[in-house]
């Protein structure tokens, strides 16, 4: 009598089954840290780095909450911005490439 506990002598083919349940079972746990405990992390492994934002102390920053606030109106706001990207903006610190 072939049964799946003992097929022609040996263990049968539900042993093929055992690598795929373990596969599962490590993407699950992988998926469920991802989820959880690596979320919390600042600069996780699969966080994006964003660079074209400004950091919270740059002038470009400071200058935006400054607009935003109401300090300065959008005139103002256009003329620096010009002036600090030229500085401080997307191309580096003095404008080099």
């Amino acid at each position: 009598m072939h049964t799946l506990a003992n097929w022609d002598g040996g263990p049968g083919p539900w042993i093929l089954f055992f690598p795929l349940i373990w596969a599962v079972v490590v993407f699950g746990a992988v998926t469920l840290l991802r989820r959880t405990v690596w979320r919390g992390r600042v600069g996780g492994p699969w966080r994006p780095v964003d660079t074209a934002r400004p950091s919270g102390d740059s002038p470009i920053a400071i200058l935006g909450r400054r607009f935003a606030t109401g300090e300065i109106d959008e005139d103002e706001y256009w003329r620096r911005l010009s002036v600090l990207d030229e500085q401080f903006g997307r191309t580096g610190k003095g404008g080099a490439a």
